[in-house]
């Protein structure tokens, strides 16, 4: 019995913890972690994309359609991206 409640209190320490981390974070950061590869800056930078955008891509390309990088009409964001969206639509 005292290994049980042993393990539950230092899950709930470790819970506790990353919450008062993320919390800091927010706090001096002024925004939550941008962990989402179509907004965040640095991802960008070193271009990593999502992989729905990728395959898109493939999609695009194999049937010799423009590519989100060319398209005007892309912002190229996987926020945008829908699971069942058609790339002809895109």
């Amino acid at each position: 019995m005292l290994s049980i409640l042993t393990v539950i209190v230092i899950s709930v320490v470790v819970l506790a913890f990353f919450v008062l981390a993320l919390s800091l974070t927010q706090m001096f950061k002024g925004h939550p972690i941008e962990s989402e590869i179509s907004t965040n800056p640095n991802m960008k930078r070193l271009g990593i994309k999502c992989a729905m955008q990728q395959e898109r891509e493939a999609q695009m390309e194999a049937m010799g359609l423009e590519s989100c990088d060319t398209n005007p009409n892309c912002n190229g964001e996987c926020g945008a991206c829908g699971a069942v969206e058609n790339p002809k639509n895109h």
